[in-house]
């Protein structure tokens, strides 16, 4: 019996094929125009404008504490901003930096190719955009929350927006007062991807954008590091205290403590703000009080169990019923001095 080498079974069409060259991705290449029918027309939405001083129209609505230092810092680089705020005097010293002021939410969002908000709560966030600034944004427009607040309305408005052709970002920040002056806040990015790198020109201003994913992502990653910042302040403060019972000089412990492991963001910025008892805000409690209270009630809705979480929310809680809720966060040490029945020494 012969047998015939196998080369010589195969037909003359799978020589010419093995025969061929080979170019790298050509099989990828063949599987995209199959995949694709050739009669299919072209895409044909609109690139995307880029974020540039001069052209991009910026919308710019609560101008507390961050909100001004934030506006201000986009203001300086060359961006044209309409700005609003309830009491329109806090804004005033924008509109000297050269910010037009636009009477409503409605008239900043009608001139607005970007909007930000930057509010105190949920309900001014709601009040501001769904029933207001919205439904008056130009088509293509995109809304950026920077609102520590509550996902669900994150999700709400996103979904507003999107029915109406425009984009809405979730883009709460960390870093407080200091961190909204010098550019270098954390800023916790939901939503659309693409549109939150396009904003990069703007987010340059303000500090560092972390993606965190989908609508109403940002606002959880901001939930889960006001949870992170409420039990380091209650270490810390409990750490001054018990140095102050021991004897010890605390600027000299805030100092020991500060290049070790005790040492946190924290630490630097309300430390030595607390042996000076310097409790002008950064940010202030009634506004920790609200991000912690939202932060619990996920929590239950999780089913998740957090007790120092519920804790430092109680304590600032007890804060806010001694009449002492417009202070900064570092006015934490005010409750355990009450607790224990002392008084905190100078640096």
């Amino acid at each position: 019996m012969l047998h015939r080498p196998l080369s010589s079974l195969r037909p003359s069409w799978f020589k010419t094929i093995l025969s061929l060259p080979l170019h790298p991705f050509s099989l990828n290449s063949s599987l995209s125009s199959m995949a694709t029918p050739r009669s299919q027309p072209p895409s044909t939405a609109a690139p995307l404008s880029p974020i540039e001083p001069g052209r991009t129209r910026i919308g710019w609505i609560g101008t507390g504490i961050m909100g001004a230092s934030m506006c201000t810092r986009i203001l300086a680089a060359g961006f044209s901003v309409t700005v609003f705020n309830r009491t329109a005097a806090k804004a005033q010293p924008l509109v000297a930096l050269g910010a037009n002021y636009g009477q409503s939410p409605a008239d900043v969002a009608a001139a607005s190719d970007v909007l930000f908000t930057m509010l105190a709560l949920p309900s001014d966030v709601r009040s501001a955009l769904l029933d207001t600034a919205l439904p008056n944004l130009p088509q293509n427009s995109v809304s950026v929350d920077m609102t520590t607040s509550e996902p669900a309305l994150a999700l709400e408005i996103a979904s507003f927006a999107a029915a109406r052709g425009c984009v809405a970002l979730d883009c709460p920040v960390s870093g407080g007062d200091t961190g909204a002056r010098n550019g270098t806040l954390a800023i916790f990015a939901g939503g659309d991807e693409t549109q939150i790198h396009r904003l990069g020109p703007l987010f340059k201003c303000l500090g560092t954008v972390h993606y965190m994913g989908g609508p109403g992502l940002g606002q959880q990653a901001k939930l889960g590091n006001q949870v992170a910042i409420a039990s380091t302040m209650v270490g810390m403060v409990e750490s001054l205290i018990y140095a102050h019972k021991a004897g010890l000089h605390l600027g000299t412990f805030v100092r020991a403590i500060a290049g070790g492991a005790a040492g946190s963001r924290s630490l630097e910025l309300h430390g030595s703000r607390v042996l000076r008892r310097d409790m002008e805000p950064g940010f202030i409690v009634e506004h920790f009080v609200k991000d912690l209270g939202i932060a619990l009630r996920e929590c239950e809705r999780m089913a998740v169990s957090l007790p120092g979480l519920a804790l430092a929310q109680q304590l600032y809680v007890s804060l806010k019923a001694n009449g002492e809720g417009r202070l900064g966060t570092q006015a934490l040490v005010l409750a355990l001095e009450r607790v224990n029945n002392t008084r905190l020494s100078g640096p």
